[in-house]
């Protein structure tokens, strides 16, 4: 998923075209002509005034933004119109620390601007803004005009509306029907004083002192407090960010299933990170769900247990080594087979042509050793140096973990970073021609990605062929709150051209041994309904095993409110024939606002 930066809260509602100019304060007041907020607001996204200068224009001020470059304060008109789509607030951007005060009956001079947070490249909705401010205060200490309560019953079940074809399918010259779509219902309060009461957390705290909530309690709800997202048509309407205009000192730390009770009130902004944001002058008080990490069961003595954990860009600098230990041996209760993701090279993002990383997996197995588990072996192929993505100078690639005293691999000489591994017949059955492998490497598919890792196991006799995958991630894809609905997926071109090949390699395998056991596992960066899925699939040579778990279990990744798949373990029919395996997606760190990663690990147990 895309990465953000130390300096996010200054991206949020600014306009980097706006020029910072300070808020002038004046003692005249208003004209009595003035043009009034819900004009400026319109019954579309796109402000009917947008480009024009606006005179003594009235409102209360609900909140001030003293941060960041989006500083600035929220007005509200407390004399409403009639009409539910025009939202009665505005953000006024001064681009330094405001003058005005919470409960000003002000006015405001200034040009009306529509920014798009994360620039228009990005797809993303438009913020309405009175730039340029001159600001007269006419009184001081109102009262702030009531918030409207967002909740179950104010929130339409429906989305978002289908685009205007005509306008490359955005919404934005849409007339709102915030009767009807839940995306029109939060627009039409944009920059309005709103609240939420007694919110249960969907995404834990996040290192940006964030986190959502739901206002629908029951709407795709699991049992351990989540939100499910179960296909693109779920997107799940009740989710809400919540940030805080306080300190980020006194945020509450919160995990999934936890409660903000009481209510938490403040207005309605959009940011580039999540879309429709709760900015709380008031926060509700942090209640306990009690949410405890899961522990997996352990693999009989006749079971192969393989597992795949991304452990998110692992360097010999991090201070997660003793954690992720932890998490292998006690959580996942030392897996025969486990397939690393985000192993980063022995100096991490350093670009200086280090490609080894020796120093990082052997870190990792004494810490699994120090934790009581045991003396994993390993194998893994270097990628050539800045080929495969993900942090620059990071090196990133799979790495097979494995305990030699329950599993042996077979080691097959002429695999290398650029050597494309085959599947040859020896006695009938099927064979790597090197092991470890790579997946066609050339390939286009793979192109500033990570190459697939292939090796042969072999399991109290048996063999197994295990794939260890982390295709392209979801960058710059357009969000579930984007103008464009639907939004554009344009990461899953690639993703799809890397699916073609995984499974034609698989059935390259099973074209020699039609029972062969083999095993494609990792972060596919995809859900287990889409269409990269359906491609890894193909004909029956793969199934994603996560689906043999109920809907609402079916989980990895925790982003922006929704539980949804990115890690799978897919087997082939050998191993789904006859349903002789668990399948376990082990929740240790997406629902946590102290993760040491951001993905759950899987675990797989079969009898060969």
């Amino acid at each position: 998923m895309p990465s953000r930066s130390s300096a996010r809260l200054a991206a949020l509602t600014v306009a980097a075209v706006c020029s910072a100019a300070s808020a002038v304060v004046l003692t005249s007041p208003a004209h009595a002509d003035a043009v009034r907020i819900h004009d400026i607001q319109g019954t579309t996204r796109i402000s009917p005034l947008a480009g024009q200068k606006v005179t003594d224009v009235p409102g209360i001020v609900t909140a001030t933004r003293t941060y960041g470059s989006s500083r600035g304060f929220w007005i509200q008109d407390p004399t409403p119109d009639d009409n539910p789509a025009t939202s009665e607030g505005v953000f006024v951007f001064t681009g330094s620390a405001p003058k005005a005060a919470v409960g000003d009956s002000v006015t405001v001079t200034g040009t009306v601007s529509e920014y798009v947070p994360g620039s228009a490249s990005s797809g993303n909705q438009s913020v309405t803004e009175i730039t340029k401010p001159t600001v007269t205060t006419v009184s001081t200490g109102n009262p702030v005009p009531a918030p409207v309560v967002i909740d179950e019953n104010s929130v339409p079940d429906a989305y978002a509306p289908e685009g205007d074809t005509a306008a490359n399918g955005s919404v934005n010259g849409l007339p709102l029907d915030p009767s009807a779509y839940a995306l029109d219902h939060y627009e039409s309060l944009e920059g309005m004083n709103v609240q939420v009461a007694d919110a249960r957390v969907v995404t834990a705290t996040d290192p940006y002192s964030e986190l959502w909530v739901t206002v629908k309690p029951y709407e795709h709800r699991n049992r351990r407090g989540g939100t499910v997202y179960g296909s693109y048509d779920s997107q799940n309407t009740g989710r809400l960010q919540i940030q805080s205009l306080g300190a980020t000192a006194d945020f509450p730390k919160a995990n999934v299933g936890d409660t903000l009770s009481g209510t938490t009130t403040g207005p309605l902004d959009f940011n580039q990170f999540g879309g429709y944001t709760l900015v709380a002058s008031k926060l509700g008080t942090l209640q306990s769900g009690g949410l405890e990490r899961e522990t997996t069961r352990k693999q009989s003595r006749g079971e192969l247990a393989v597992a795949t954990y991304n452990v998110e860009n692992l360097d010999p600098s991090d201070a997660t080594f003793d954690k992720h230990a932890a998490a292998i041996v006690n959580n996942l209760q030392s897996p025969d087979i486990v397939s690393l993701e985000e192993i980063q090279d022995d100096n991490g993002a350093k670009d200086d042509g280090t490609v080894d990383a020796s120093e990082t997996v052997n870190k990792l197995i004494d810490a699994i050793v120090a934790a009581g588990g045991p003396k994993y072996d390993w194998r893994s192929i270097d990628p050539v140096n800045d080929q495969d993505g993900g942090e620059p100078g990071g090196n990133i690639r799979q790495v097979f973990l494995f305990n030699p005293e329950r599993v042996s691999f077979v080691d097959r000489p002429g695999g290398d970073s650029t050597t494309a591994v085959g599947v040859t017949k020896v006695h009938g059955k099927a064979q790597l021609t090197a092991s470890p492998g790579r997946i066609d490497p050339a390939n286009a598919a793979w192109t500033n990605s990570r190459k697939p890792l292939a090796g042969e196991f072999v399991f109290r006799g048996k063999t197994v062929f295990v794939i260890a995958n982390h295709l392209n991630s979801k960058g710059g894809d357009q969000g579930l709150t984007s103008q464009y609905q639907p939004p554009v997926r344009s990461s899953e071109i690639q993703r799809h051209a890397q699916a073609t090949e995984v499974n034609a390699f698989v059935k390259s395998v099973l074209d020699v041994q039609k029972n062969a056991n083999v095993i494609a596992l990792g972060d596919m960066n995809d859900f287990e309904f889409s269409g990269t899925a359906k491609i890894l699939e193909g004909d029956g040579e793969l199934w994603s095993a996560i689906k043999s778990l109920p809907r609402s279990e079916r989980y990895t990744y925790d982003y922006q409110g929704n539980e949804q798949v990115l890690d799978q373990i897919l087997i082939s029919p050998a191993i789904r024939r006859g349903c002789d395996f668990e399948y376990d997606s082990v929740h240790v760190n997406s629902e946590f606002h102290d993760q040491i990663s951001d993905h759950d690990p899987q675990v797989l147990r079969f009898r060969p």
